[in-house]
């Protein structure tokens, strides 16, 4: 009764997070064993107490990635995320990495940025907690709800609480339960999805192991947050990306460019051409047949020879790679410490000599010291008074050999940083033989 009550809304005095329709005790077991798939007897039968016994969300059932009535959702799409309290089963370095690849999962199929923020106005709020943790949804110690979240609003809209009697875990434990999964099942909730019905979805309510390193959304769960959120890159004009750009037209300018490795890396809505600094010889083609995972529109990008690493930005997203190999996940660029106000990179460059990365935004740049991972004080600041004689506004920039090449509109300068001097201006499409 008391399973019935939680998540079918058994009985008048049942508490629930939405108004559910009451019903007799058998009733509510025809629902549940509908729910699940098995065999509709109305009874309590052993299969249908085997699955009652199984660790689960703590979130009432519902239907195919069906909403929570009125679907909320987030209204911008940049959520930020606080963490209240951790875990004293984990490290909390292990619960920042499994809670922030769990949020990627949803951010790598929607225009959705997660930004972890200290403000007390977070939309989601996570805590650790057991028993009456002080949401009126006490759990019920080991095994059994594992977790429960809130759909978006004010209050506690979102707000996700693991129960911390619960033996959490990195891995797959058999007397644990991996923080990863739980959490990317929550966010689920805490964006506005339902339960699903699909034992393959990830929304489905009942724990399954899922592996951080190679898991990726199931087709249920990715239709109901895409119905919700739209697809990534949405606002990335994807029509675009399927067009192979005039590289010759007189008009001709860049999205990016970039050294990397031996190679200069010229990017157009989607396409890419590769060229060794100081040979004609190029090879091209569209983004996706060199770096398979990113399908966007790229809007800057830099590397770090050192580390021999490059950095791709479309949007709020960004990639890192090494060497033409698979890149990560995407992450978000407020991580560098932008304001949620910059939606996007316009150019970016590290400067060997000094460890810094400019960002080139609107008609502002940025400084950012790499080694100590922060934006460097008193920036932005304006591009036509740090950069004389390139304007306002910067589409790609990349350094060699000490200087600068800064990409606007149809026009490359050949800019020397010490000085403050542009040297020379060449069409930009030159560097690509036209």
């Amino acid at each position: 009764q008391e399973y019935l009550k939680t998540f079918y809304s058994l009985g008048k005095g049942s508490i629930g997070r939405t108004k559910r329709e009451s019903g007799s005790l058998e009733k509510k077991i025809t629902e549940m064993q509908d729910f699940f798939g098995l065999q509709i007897t109305g009874k309590l039968d052993s299969k249908t107490l085997d699955m009652m016994r199984k660790a689960r969300c703590g979130v009432p059932d519902v239907e195919n990635y069906k909403f929570y009535p009125d679907k909320p959702r987030w209204n911008s799409n940049t959520v930020t995320y606080r963490i209240l309290k951790y875990s004293n089963k984990l490290k909390s370095e292990e619960v920042d990495k499994s809670l922030k690849m769990a949020l990627k999962l949803w951010s790598d199929v929607t225009p959705l940025n997660f930004v972890k923020t200290d403000s007390e106005e977070a939309d989601i709020k996570i805590m650790f907690g057991s028993k009456d943790h002080g949401d009126f949804f006490p759990f019920d110690g080991p095994r059994g709800i594992l977790a429960h979240s809130f759909e978006p609003g004010d209050g506690l809209g979102g707000d996700t609480h693991f129960d911390e009697d619960e033996k959490w875990t990195m891995g797959n434990i058999k007397q644990g339960y991996n923080l990863f999964t739980v959490a990317a099942h929550e966010f689920g909730h805490a964006l506005g999805l339902g339960h699903s019905r699909d034992p393959t979805a990830l929304m489905f309510p009942i724990y399954k192991y899922r592996k951080l390193e190679d898991f990726r959304l199931p087709r249920d769960d990715v239709q109901g947050i895409q119905a919700l959120y739209g697809k990534q890159g949405s606002q990335n004009k994807e029509r675009d990306l399927t067009k192979v750009p005039e590289k010759c037209d007189p008009q001709f300018s860049f999205d990016a460019v970039t050294n990397f490795g031996r190679e200069l890396l010229f990017f157009k809505q989607g396409y890419v051409w590769l060229r060794k600094a100081f040979l004609t010889k190029i090879k091209e083609g569209f983004i996706n047949s060199f770096f398979t995972n990113i399908h966007a529109k790229i809007d800057a990008a830099y590397d770090i020879p050192e580390r021999r690493v490059a950095y791709f930005f479309s949007g709020t997203k960004y990639w890192i790679a090494e060497g033409l190999n698979m890149p990560t996940l995407p992450a978000s660029i407020y991580e560098f410490g932008f304001p949620t106000t910059v939606k996007q990179v316009d150019a970016a460059t590290y400067i060997k000599g000094i460890g810094k990365t400019l960002f080139f935004v609107g008609d502002e740049y940025w400084s950012y010291d790499e080694h100590q991972s922060t934006m460097d004080d008193g920036y932005p600041q304006k591009i036509k008074d740090g950069f004389t004689g390139v304007g306002s506004k910067v589409d790609a920039v990349f350094e060699m050999i000490g200087f600068l090449h800064i990409f606007a509109g149809p026009k490359a300068y050949k800019y020397d940083y010490k000085r403050k001097k542009v040297l020379y201006t060449v069409r930009a499409n030159a560097w690509l033989g036209c």
